[in-house]
């Protein structure tokens, strides 16, 4: 993959600060906002559904993550996103533990079939578990059984290639090795550092900021994706270069923020660690 190519993503992301609409969790509502500031777009967050819809129309795409689910924002998230999908704006949908509930699982599969999403962006379990596959979750988090490593890489790309094309969208499958895949590509990506999973909402942060690439850059979707995904690793790296003696993920989170930041495209470009597989 030209890496060329996924710094001006970001530097389309910084020209136009796109602005996207996020129906997230209460636990990392506000970390999101500001990662969506850091790369270069503009959140906003609404979960009322007469008052989302509204914001809805006004935004250029639509983040919707399940991590804290009750009724009201299922309904809201189905409004939000049918008036999305009117107005072809762009997707993306984190679902958070799906397979850890029923209630999360039949959300997020409901989700995906009745509305026209763009990215999914999860772990390999809740992407199992919304494949109808066997998955066992540790609340919120992957079971460690199933990561993706180079021994299994060929296997979980094929995975990805096949959830892709039964989703009609881009699967994002995030974790120590991430996978970006359509229906005919799947792109590996090695940046990041272990110390972000050390802080809550990392992942939901870098959902609102896949919100931003893909609204930045409509026509490539994977592309977009595998660019946020490159760029928000990238500045884990940076952030955990940063830390001192004293320093824990309290400072590690604050140097996470100020990385995403500062990247450049041509940091970003330089520094993306990415290839078909």
């Amino acid at each position: 993959m030209d890496t060329a190519m996924l710094g001006q993503m970001l530097e389309n992301v910084r020209a136009t600060t796109p602005l996207v609409h996020c129906i997230t969790n209460y636990v990392t509502v506000n970390d999101c906002a500001n990662a969506l500031l850091a790369c270069g777009g503009s959140p906003i967050m609404a979960d009322e559904e007469e008052d989302a819809v509204a914001i809805t129309a006004i935004c250029g795409g639509l983040t919707v993550n399940i991590g804290t689910l009750n009724k009201r924002t299922v309904a809201t998230m189905h409004a939000a996103g049918k008036r999305a999908g009117e107005l072809g704006h762009p997707i993306v949908l984190d679902p958070v533990g799906a397979g850890a509930s029923p209630l999360r699982t039949e959300t997020a599969g409901s989700l995906a079939d009745e509305l026209p999403v763009a990215v999914v962006r999860g772990n390999m379990s809740e992407i199992k578990a919304m494949a109808g596959a066997a998955a066992s979750t540790r609340g919120v988090d992957a079971n460690p059984d199933d990561a993706v490593t180079d021994g299994n890489l060929a296997a979980s790309a094929a995975f990805a290639r096949q959830v892709a094309e039964k989703l009609g969208c881009v699967v994002a499958i995030t974790g120590a090795i991430d996978l970006v895949a359509d229906k005919d590509r799947a792109v590996a990506v090695r940046n990041g550092d272990a110390v972000m999973g050390k802080i809550t909402g990392t992942g939901c942060m870098l959902s609102c900021v896949t919100g931003a690439y893909v609204t930045a850059n409509p026509e490539h979707p994977l592309e977009a994706a595998v660019a946020a995904i490159a760029g928000w690793g990238l500045a884990g790296e940076v952030a955990r270069g940063r830390m001192g003696e004293l320093d824990g993920n309290g400072s590690f989170r604050t140097y996470l923020l100020d990385a995403a930041y500062n990247l450049t495209a041509e940091q970003l470009a330089a520094g993306a660690r990415v290839e078909e597989v």
